[in-house]
C-alpha cells in the first residue's frame, strides 16, 4: 500500500503534506499543477493525510473511484514527468 494524492491538489499545492512527512516522499518541480507521491519511498505512515487542507491524499486502496488514475499519475511522474503532467492536464480538460 502507498498513499496517492488525488485531483483536488491539483491548483491547490498547500505544502503542508511536505512538511509533515517523514520520509520526503513528496515532490513536485516549479510549475507542476500538484504535489506528488513516490510510491517507492512512501512508508504508509500517513502523516501526510491530516494537514491536507483539500483532502487531496488517500490511502491507494481507499482512493475515490473517480481518481483511481491518479495511482497512475503519481507514480508516472517519477518516471516521465511530462507524461504524468499530461495526464493531469488531459484530467482537468475532462473535469
Amino acid at each position: 500500500m502507498t498513499y496517492v494524492i488525488g485531483a483536488t491538489c491539483i491548483d491547490e499545492k498547500d505544502q503542508s503534506c511536505i512538511d509533515a512527512c517523514p520520509a520526503e516522499c513528496i515532490h513536485a518541480d516549479e510549475g507542476d499543477r500538484m504535489f506528488y507521491i513516490d510510491p517507492d519511498e512512501c512508508i504508509d505512515c500517513e502523516a501526510c493525510v491530516e494537514p491536507c487542507p483539500v483532502d487531496a491524499i488517500f490511502a491507494e486502496e481507499e482512493l475515490p473511484a473517480e481518481w483511481k488514475e491518479f495511482i497512475t499519475v503519481n507514480s508516472m511522474w517519477y518516471k516521465d514527468k511530462n507524461a504524468a503532467r499530461a495526464m493531469v492536464d488531459s484530467w482537468m480538460a475532462r473535469n
